[in-house]
């Protein structure tokens, strides 16, 4: 850590990696100032995380399709499944609709097809394109939007995690004429003509494939993932995607040589607590909100509808998909007993006005909560949802299934699979497990197998399962660290009764509601193998004065910038990322405004110390 080099504003981190999932913000004020939208940062930037920055390459090949469809003064989003993109036109007609304007939008659908013998990009309807059975056909599905309701589909986009990634965007670009998908954002207009058809009408676009050389880079780091063994071969996805349903089930007796989406691989009962979990149990998705978007979905398509509760303070987009699909929430955003006292009220209320139907749809919950990391009551909340009837949707992204069981409790469990299960911080992902003795199992598992799709790029599948490969083998490493660089910062706490100290506070599942966190923590078992579950990497900090929190976090010696449960330690103000214009709101939950997020990595763990320390001199300074 105390040799890491810096990283310049704007660029990617981690530096140097195609895909990149986050963006160098190195100072407090470069944070305040990206939120205040100064040009000095968002000038700078060329990468973010993907669900609020759109990346380069997205925006390229959106400026083409406007182009190309496009009315004068419209926008474009792109997704993957006719399903995502109409789910996004529906929620700007009604988000719009509530703001008493009617703003149109409309669907496109565009194939993209390698095509040999063609020599330039023609239209042609889909019915009569030949290459539809084509393994390597692209589907694109194209929002078209007036300009104007570009902050109705960025809210769609950013909630929900269901828009294209940048290796699909960057492939379609690889095959279209005369575009390069590393040059500037602002494309050229094609040389094809340009004209609208309503999404009734397929259209494809035929181009010619190109030609595999040396110096076609993205084409190149392929070959070299595949030929030294990193990656699976790409025509692997199916496999990609077995094995990942696999890891996440726990049903891999072993996972040491990169086979676990063989077909004939033995598989075990699963080492979940859950012994009937299997891979079936486990559905992909693009994003973890998009895995958190369709568990909702899921609860509303298969109980009576009613409103769900939003329980402790989440990561604000499950607060948002809550708000803004369906009947709405409760909120409970302390996630202390004194709400599931709360929630009992709520409970008999709505069950005294409507005796026919459960009075919850489902309650969602981190465990344990980002970013304060607490753990709620969940035997107390499951004995609820046994006797009122609704599901319970656990988040277990900070906890994760290596340190934390939480499938006694749950219904549906998701994780954001972006974060340390992947750990390069290169690729996104999530997944949605059903628990299978769960009371509603085989009404979710119906509906699942129905209606489930599978967006999840096929070459970001590639990209997960070769980062999940270690992961067990990481996660000890980043309990450790994170538990050591923890009790330092608590030593010298003011919650530890140290009466001058410059830190109020350390957020960490080890000092933050820890017989809740113990109840679900994975004890060691001689007889299984199983060994102790750890607290996770992340922690949070707080201080005495904003000052000492700004100086804190400018001198630790780390990359800085949003995302979590990377393989290095990553910092940022969360806070102000998070709830820039809504900060008194967050404060009345425990949230402060100059809270410090850290995400603990795999370091030397006496260089993170070095480094923690550094920082902590300098923040004892301002007093």
């Amino acid at each position: 850590m105390g040799s890491t080099d810096p990283v310049a504003l704007g660029l990617p981190v981690p530096p140097f990696t195609p895909h990149a999932i986050s963006v160098s913000l190195p100072t407090w004020r470069d944070n305040v100032d990206y939120e205040k939208g100064d040009e000095r940062v968002l000038g700078t930037m060329v990468s973010g995380y993907p669900r609020f920055f759109i990346g380069l390459n997205i925006q390229k090949l959106a400026e083409i399709c406007v182009q190309k469809f496009g009315a004068q003064g419209e926008s474009a989003m792109l997704f993957p499944s006719q399903k995502t993109a109409d789910a996004c036109r529906t929620f700007i007609h009604e988000r719009s609709a509530l703001e008493r304007i009617k703003i149109p939008a409309r669907l496109i659908q565009l194939l993209i097809c390698p095509e040999d013998k063609a020599n330039k990009a023609v239209l042609i309807n889909s019915e009569d394109c030949d290459c539809n059975g084509s393994t390597s056909i692209l589907n694109l599905h194209i929002v078209l939007f007036p300009s104007e309701a570009g902050p109705f589909a960025k809210q769609f986009w950013q909630h929900c995690g269901a828009g294209i990634s940048s290796r699909l965007a960057e492939q379609c670009l690889s095959l279209l004429p005369d575009v390069s998908p590393t040059s500037s954002p602002q494309p050229p207009r094609p040389s094809f003509k340009a004209f609208n058809k309503h999404y009734s009408v397929k259209e494809a676009l035929r181009v010619s494939s190109p030609t595999l050389t040396e110096d076609l880079s993205a084409d190149h780091s392929v070959y070299l993932e595949e030929r030294y063994g990193r990656n699976l071969p790409l025509a692997a996805a199916a496999a990609a995607k077995r094995a990942l349903r696999r890891r996440i089930s726990g049903v891999i007796l072993r996972d040491d040589n990169g086979c676990a989406g063989d077909q004939n691989l033995q598989l075990g009962p699963s080492a979940r607590s859950v012994k009937e979990l299997s891979e079936d149990d486990v559905y992909l998705f693009p994003t973890g909100m998009n895995a958190i978007w369709n568990a909702h979905q899921l609860a509303m398509r298969t109980r009576p509808l009613s409103k769900s509760v939003c329980f402790g303070f989440p990561y604000i987009d499950t607060l948002k998909i809550l708000e803004k699909w369906g009947p709405g929430c409760h909120f409970l955003g302390h996630g202390l007993d004194s709400d599931i006292d709360e929630l009992e009220k709520i409970l008999e209320e709505q069950l005294k006005l409507d005796p026919s139907k459960p009075p919850i749809l489902a309650l969602f919950t981190e465990f344990p909560s980002n970013p304060l990391l607490r753990s709620s009551d969940l035997p107390r909340l499951r004995s609820l949802a046994d006797k009122y009837d609704f599901l319970i949707v656990i988040d277990e992204t900070i906890g994760n299934f290596m340190n934390v069981d939480v499938f006694p409790f749950a219904d549906v469990v998701a994780s954001s699979l972006t974060k340390v299960f992947s750990g390069t911080s290169n690729v996104m992902g999530g997944s949605l497990v059903l628990n299978p003795k769960g009371r509603h199992y085989a009404t979710l598992k119906s509906y699942m197998d129905l209606n489930y799709e599978d967006t999840y790029f096929d070459q970001d599948a590639i990209f997960m399962e070769r980062n999940s490969r270690d992961f067990q083998r990481r996660i000890k490493t980043i309990n450790h660290n994170a538990e050591v660089v923890s009790d330092f910062l608590y030593a010298h706490s003011r919650a530890a009764g140290v009466p001058n100290a410059i830190i109020k506070e350390v957020s960490y599942p080890k000092f933050t509601t820890p017989e809740l966190y113990e109840r679900c923590r994975i004890k060691a078992n001689a007889q299984t193998g199983a060994e102790s579950g750890g607290y996770g990497g992340l922690f949070s900090v707080t201080f005495t004065s904003g000052k000492a929190a700004h100086v804190f976090f400018d001198a630790l010696p780390c990359h800085k910038g949003p995302s979590l449960g990377t393989n290095f330690t990553l910092a940022c103000p969360f806070t102000i990322l998070a709830h820039f214009n809504e900060l008194d709101w967050a404060a009345q939950y425990g949230v402060e405004a100059d809270l410090v997020r850290v995400t603990v990595g795999l370091e030397d763990t006496a260089e993170l110390l070095s480094g923690f320390a550094l920082a902590l001199k300098a923040a004892e300074a301002t007093v």
